[in-house]
């Protein structure tokens, strides 16, 4: 009794250092805060906002509802799951005993003419019967399987989080599709709107002209800024029609149109106020691609303790049930009956340094994932550091350019009055006009980054993983300050 519980201890002994020890995160160097942080941090972030509470736009929020439903990427991303699934169950059956039936009947006859004949009486036909369950069964005394089980749960979380990835890029690129959609429509209005005011200001040239206030130098110059601007029409056509096909195949349709309300002067879409960015360690939580590359570590350690436990005997349990009998009648009877049990034990012997390099191998895999884990969390932090600075450095280039924009316009309409009744040269005006029209198209342009900011700090924060927008928070018409929610707009299908 003493020796048995001596070799029990032994073993249990044997296989903790089999197995190795369980998995812990690495160490993170987490800063206390990012950089660009002006608040003080804390658990509140951005990132805690759904989709459609920081969206806050009928037709965006639409779009983004269809794309998360008909994207290939995102299909493509669930059906791995299904197929993780699947190799995971696989895998769970390991620890269970691997069970088989069989039976079978034959008949044969012996030679009655052979060397030894057969005495009289006997049949040389001799027909058998048989009939049996065998069953074997790997003892998991180093967790070899039960690793394998949990390397393959891992993989199959993995790939959620890779589901998560998938559709928390697709809300980020339909958002920034649609804003450079938007832009470019801000664009085309001011550029129509240019040339609406050159068409009149050439007939105003050409009046001047006839009356021999001006030369026809005048005239060519303004046809000249006429036609310039005309020229940028086609070419921003050009640009939303293929905006519009880019945005339509993220939603998983065919090119065409996207239904929308016309840009107004009043910005399409308000910015959201300053929300705090959170805590950098609570990153390690919120984004999917960290939880992925994680999630990967711990698989990596599990196949590492599995192909460890290679290097120690593997024990396997065997038995057979069954019967065996001459007639079809006595298969089932009791002196039929036929069992066989078995204890197996398994040592590698030839080669036993080929297990001992594959656990180099996995060692080395391990160390590889480790790596790569503490790299994206690195980059993880980069990646808000970078938003950060972007939204705030293109908010206040906004700002400025607003204010810039609105002195332009007050100037070009006082310069125009000046050269009506003759206080201002030509040049003057064309130049006004000129310097505005630039300053517009760079202010829609400032407005787009300052919204692909926003996009891309959300992303950044671990932001985009809700799916599905309750029930009470589905208003029955939705609300928005800019001017395209007002026709509550929906995409083409």
């Amino acid at each position: 009794m003493k020796r048995c519980a001596v070799t029990i201890c032994f073993t249990l002994i044997v296989s903790g250092c089999a197995i190795g020890p369980d998995y812990k995160r690495p160490e993170i160097k987490a800063p206390a805060a990012f950089r660009g942080q002006t608040e003080a941090p804390g658990a509140k972030s951005l990132a805690d906002l759904a989709w459609w509470g920081l969206y806050r736009d009928p037709v965006l929020e639409q779009l983004i509802k269809t794309a998360l439903e008909h994207n290939y990427d995102v299909k493509i991303a669930v059906a791995r799951i299904e197929e993780f699934r699947a190799a995971a169950g696989i895998a769970g059956l390991g620890s269970l005993p691997l069970i088989s039936a069989s039976g079978g009947a034959s008949k044969s006859r012996l030679t009655t003419v052979g060397p030894t004949p057969l005495p009289a009486g006997i049949n040389p036909l001799s027909p058998t019967y048989n009939a049996e369950v065998d069953v074997s069964y790997e003892v998991d005394l180093w967790r070899r399987i039960a690793n394998l089980n949990a390397a393959a749960r891992a993989d199959l979380l993995a790939t959620e989080f890779a589901r998560d990835i998938a559709r928390t890029t697709v809300i980020t690129n339909v958002a920034i599709a649609y804003f450079t959609l938007r832009t470019l429509d801000r664009q085309l209005a001011v550029t129509q709107r240019t040339v609406a005011t050159r068409e009149k200001f050439l007939e105003l040239t050409r009046a001047q002209f006839n009356r021999g206030v001006v030369s026809g130098l005048d005239v060519n110059r303004a046809e000249a800024n006429l036609a310039f601007a005309r020229g940028n029409v086609p070419d921003l056509q050009r640009q939303i029609a293929q905006a519009e096909n880019a945005l339509q195949i993220l939603l998983g349709e065919n090119p065409a149109s996207i239904l929308r309300a016309p840009p107004t002067e009043a910005r399409f879409f308000s910015l959201p106020p300053d929300v705090p960015v959170g805590l950098p360690a609570a990153l390690l939580e919120r984004r999917p691609d960290l939880r992925q590359a994680e999630t990967n570590l711990i698989g990596a350690n599990a196949r590492l303790k599995s192909v460890k436990a290679s290097l120690f005997p593997t024990i396997s349990l065997t038995g057979e049930l069954g019967s065996k009998s001459a007639a079809l009648t006595d298969l089932f009877t009791g002196p039929a009956k036929t069992w066989m049990f078995g204890l197996g034990l398994l040592q590698p012997i030839i080669d036993p340094n080929r297990n001992v390099y594959q656990v180099d191998i996995y060692s080395a895999r391990e160390k590889q994932v480790m790596l790569q884990y503490q790299q994206s969390v690195a980059q993880a932090f980069r990646e808000v550091s970078d938003a950060l600075a972007a939204r705030q450095g293109y908010a206040e280039f906004m700002r400025a350019q607003e204010d810039q924009v609105a002195a332009l316009r007050a100037a070009s309409e006082r310069v125009l009055k000046r050269y009506k009744i003759g206080f201002s040269s030509y040049f003057e005006v064309i130049d006004a006009d000129t310097v505005l029209f630039t300053a517009e198209l760079q202010l829609a342009q400032a407005y787009q980054n300052t919204l692909i900011s926003l996009v891309q700090l959300y992303k950044a924060l671990g932001g985009g993983w809700q799916t599905a927008r309750p029930a009470a928070e589905r208003p029955e018409k939705a609300v928005s300050s800019g001017g395209i929610a007002d026709d509550h707009a929906r995409p083409s299908r």
